[in-house]
C-alpha cells in the first residue's frame, strides 16, 4: 500500500508528449551571475540543478531574451538565440534533466519597457504596441507590421534553439507587463488595426507567436503561457478580462500559468511577488476563477510554502499544478521532503526579499535561511573535513543553531548551549506578529532539526569560561547576540518608556498612541505591527530617509525623503514596507527629526521647524543593538580555535548570521 500523504500533489501529469513526475514546478527564475558576454556560467548550472535534485518536476530557466540586444529591461538578462550560448544552456538543461526533472526555459522581451541604457543603438525612443510616452519621458513608437512579424519569428527561432539546447518545455512570458502582455492589455494596446482594439485583435499577437512556435517545434514539446490573471493596476484589466484572455488561449497552449500583477508598478509587483504582509497562497483565487472556464491545465503561483495547502489546491480543483518561486531558494528539497513525510523539516520562505535585494545590488541570489544558495557548486562538491573536532556553540539564536546543524552534518561532535529555556534567540520576541508567521515557523523547525540531530543540547545554561573548559572543546563558536541600545536622553527611564523587544513580547503594555524612536527595520516593522492592531503610531528618525521612504518626487504627505540602499538594509523589503504603510493612515514617519527628551506627555523632538512635542501614551526605543562582544571574547582562551559570529560581532540580519555561521562550521576540520 502506498504511503504518500499528498496523492494529488505527486500524481504525474503528461503535457504534450512530456511526462512530469509530480505537480510541483519551479517558477521561471533568471540567474544574475552571467559571464561578461551575458552567457550562463558553470555556477548557474548548479543553481538550477540543485532544484532538480530536490524533486521538482520542472525547473524553468528565466529571462532568455529573444532579442538579446534590444529587448532587455535590466543588466542581468542572458543572451538568447546565440550560437555561443549553446554550450552554457546545454550544460544547464543537462544538469536539470539528469535528476529526472524537465528543463524548461522562459522566452522574454521587454517591449516598450526596454531599458534605453542597455540598447546599443538607442535613438531616443522605444517600440511598443502603440504610440505613447513612458512615465520616465521616453517616447514609445508603435511597431509596424514588418516589425511585429519579425518579433513573432524571433520567438519561434528562440523556441527551436532552446529545444536544440536540451530544453523540453517553453514558457512564454505573457504577463507582468512584458512585451506579449503589452499587446494583450487594453491599457497599453491602443492600436486601431488588426493587432489592437477588440480582444480578438489584441490576442492576435500572442496567438501568432504560439502558432509560429508550434510550426517550429511541433506539439510534442509543451508550451506554458504565463498570464497575469489581473494586472492589479487602477487602470489595468481585472480578473473578468483575465478570464476572457484565458478562454482565447484555451486549447492553444498546454498550461495557462496564472500569476498576477505588473513589474512596472510597485503595488502590483508586490502582489506578483507576495510580501510577508499577504496571506499564504494569496493569488490562488485568480487561478481558481480561470480554471472554472477553461479545459487547459492551469497552474498557480505566489506565496506557496505548505505541502498541505498545495495538496488542497489540486485536490479541490483550484489548479492542476503549483509553481514555487522564492520557496525553491529557501528549501530546494521541498518536494522530496513532502514525499518522504518530512514536512516539519521544510524551511519556509520568509518573504523577506533578501534574494531580490542581493541580486539587484550585488548580482547574486542569497537566501536568508538557506546558506547553500549562491554557493551551490561549493555546497554540492564540498569535501568532508580532514579532522573531526569537538565543537562548542554558545548561543541558540539563528546563527548558533545553523552553526551547530552544519557542524553536526559535517560529522563533528557538537555541543550547543543556550542560556534560556528555548532556542531561537532574540527573534523569538516576534512570534506573535502575524506577518512574521513564517519566521516563527522557521525558528521552530530549526529547533526541531537540532533536537533530531546528533547535537548535545544544554538549555538554561549560561556559559562561563569555567563551564566552557569543562566541555574540553577543540573549537568554540560564540553566538551570544546583542542587547538593545538605550538612547542617552533625559527621561528615558520614565514609566512611559519601553524597548521594542519588550513591546513585541507584551504588546498590551502600549497605550493608544505611541511614538517609536528609530526608523530602521525594527522600528518600522514594530510600527506596522502596532498600527495594524489599531494604535496610532509616529516613528521618529534622525536620518533624512528610512528604508521605506518613497522614491524622490513622491508627494506623500506622511513621508519625505527618498529610498536609500544603505548597507545591510533589505532593498526590496523597503518597497514592501512602503506599500504597507499606504494602507495605515494611523501611522506616520518623521525623518530628519532628533529625539531630545521623554516627558509625561510624550517625546520632545527637534526638526527643521524647531522643537516640538509629539504627544503619546507610550514612548518606544528601537535605535539598534549593542553586541555582547566582551562576553564572547571572555571565552576566547577556552579552546584552540575560537570564532565569534552574528550579533555579538556587529548587529546583523538573519542572512548574515546564518551565512557566516554555516561557512565557519564548514571550515572546521581543515587542520
Amino acid at each position: 500500500m502506498g504511503t504518500c500523504k499528498y496523492k494529488h500533489l505527486f500524481e504525474p501529469i503528461k503535457l504534450g508528449k512530456v511526462l512530469f513526475r509530480n505537480r510541483i514546478f519551479s517558477s521561471p527564475q533568471d540567474y544574475p551571475g552571467l559571464t561578461s558576454s551575458r552567457f550562463l556560467t558553470e555556477e548557474a548550472a548548479y543553481f538550477y540543478e540543485r532544484k532538480a535534485l530536490g524533486g521538482f518536476a520542472s525547473v524553468c530557466v528565466g529571462d532568455m531574451m529573444i532579442d538579446p540586444e534590444a529587448g532587455r529591461s535590466h543588466p542581468f538578462q542572458m543572451r538568447g538565440l546565440d550560437l555561443l550560448a549553446k554550450v552554457n544552456l546545454t550544460r544547464v538543461s543537462t544538469g536539470i534533466n539528469r535528476h529526472g526533472a524537465i528543463a524548461a526555459i522562459e522566452l522574454c522581451h521587454a517591449g516598450q519597457n526596454v531599458n534605453p541604457q542597455l540598447m546599443p543603438d538607442f535613438k531616443g525612443f522605444v517600440y511598443g504596441p502603440s504610440d505613447g510616452m513612458r512615465p520616465d519621458g521616453v517616447e514609445i513608437r508603435a511597431m509596424n507590421d514588418e516589425q511585429i512579424e519579425q518579433l513573432i519569428m524571433l520567438y519561434a527561432q528562440a523556441a527551436a534553439f532552446a529545444r536544440q539546447c536540451g530544453f523540453s518545455m517553453i514558457t512564454l512570458h505573457g504577463g507582468h507587463g512584458w512585451q506579449i502582455a503589452q499587446f494583450i492589455s487594453p491599457r497599453d494596446n491602443k492600436r486601431k488595426d488588426r493587432w489592437g482594439g477588440s480582444l480578438e485583435n489584441r490576442m492576435r499577437f500572442p496567438l501568432a507567436v504560439i502558432e509560429a512556435i508550434r510550426k517550429k517545434i511541433g506539439y510534442a514539446m509543451p508550451i506554458d503561457f504565463r498570464l497575469s490573471g489581473t494586472e492589479y493596476l487602477p487602470d489595468g484589466y481585472d480578473i473578468d478580462e483575465g478570464i476572457r484572455i484565458a478562454k482565447v488561449l484555451d486549447g492553444k497552449v498546454d498550461i495557462i500559468h496564472v500569476s498576477v500583477g505588473h513589474h512596472e508598478n510597485d503595488s502590483a509587483s508586490m502582489r506578483t511577488h507576495p510580501t510577508m504582509f499577504l496571506e499564504d497562497g494569496c493569488n490562488v483565487k485568480y487561478a481558481a476563477e480561470i480554471k472554472k472556464h477553461v479545459e487547459t491545465t492551469v497552474s498557480t503561483v505566489g506565496a506557496l510554502t505548505n505541502p498541505e495547502m498545495m495538496e488542497e489546491i489540486i485536490a479541490s480543483g483550484q489548479a492542476d499544478i503549483v509553481v514555487l518561486g522564492r520557496q525553491t531558494l529557501a528549501d530546494p528539497d521541498l518536494p522530496l521532503k513532502a514525499r518522504l513525510g518530512l514536512e516539519e523539516e521544510i524551511t519556509p520562505c520568509l518573504r523577506c526579499f533578501n534574494c531580490f535585494s542581493t541580486s539587484t545590488v550585488g548580482g547574486v541570489f542569497y537566501c536568508s535561511v538557506n546558506p547553500e544558495i549562491g554557493r551551490e557548486q561549493a555546497s554540492m562538491n564540498a569535501a568532508p573535513p580532514l579532522h573531526q573536532k569537538t565543537v562548542l556553540v554558545v548561543g541558540g539564536g539563528v546563527g548558533g543553531m545553523q552553526a551547530a546543524l552544519t557542524a553536526a552534518e559535517r560529522g563533528h561532535k557538537v555541543i550547543l548551549c543556550e542560556k534560556t529555556a528555548r532556542l531561537g534567540g532574540a527573534l523569538l520576541c516576534e512570534e506573535k506578529v502575524p506577518f512574521k508567521a513564517n519566521l516563527s515557523l522557521y525558528l521552530k523547525r530549526q529547533a526541531l532539526k537540532v533536537s533530531k540531530a546528533p547535537i548535545e543540547l544544554h538549555l538554561n545554561t549560561e556559559v562561563t569560561p569555567k563551564i566552557a573548559e569543562s566541555f574540553k572543546p577543540d573549537v568554540i563558536i560564540a553566538a551570544l547576540g546583542a542587547r538593545p541600545l538605550v538612547p542617552p536622553i533625559k527621561g528615558i527611564d520614565g514609566r512611559n518608556v519601553v524597548g521594542a523587544e519588550e513591546v513585541y513580547y507584551r504588546p498590551e503594555i502600549v497605550g493608544q498612541t505611541a511614538v517609536i524612536m528609530g526608523g530602521g527595520l525594527v522600528g518600522l516593522e514594530l510600527g506596522v505591527f502596532l498600527a495594524q492592531k489599531g494604535h496610532n503610531i509616529t516613528v521618529v528618525e534622525m536620518m533624512d530617509s528610512t528604508i521605506a521612504s518613497p522614491p524622490q518626487g513622491d508627494t506623500s504627505e506622511r513621508m519625505s525623503g527618498f529610498f536609500d540602499i544603505p548597507n545591510g538594509h533589505p532593498l526590496v523589503h523597503g518597497v514592501a514596507l512602503r506599500e504597507e504603510l499606504k494602507k495605515l493612515p494611523n501611522m506616520s514617519i518623521c525623518v530628519s527629526t532628533k529625539a531630545l527628551e521623554v516627558i509625561d506627555k510624550g517625546l520632545v523632538v527637534e526638526d527643521g521647524t524647531g522643537k516640538r512635542i509629539i504627544e503619546a501614551d507610550t514612548v518606544i526605543y528601537a535605535i539598534g543593538q549593542k553586541p555582547l562582544h566582551e562576553e564572547a571574547q571572555a571565552l576566547s582562551d577556552c579552546a584552540p580555535e575560537f570564532y565569534q559570529i552574528g550579533d555579538c560581532v556587529t548587529a546583523r540580519n538573519i542572512y548574515e548570521a546564518v551565512s557566516v555561521a554555516h561557512q565557519i562550521a564548514m571550515d572546521i576540520g581543515r587542520f
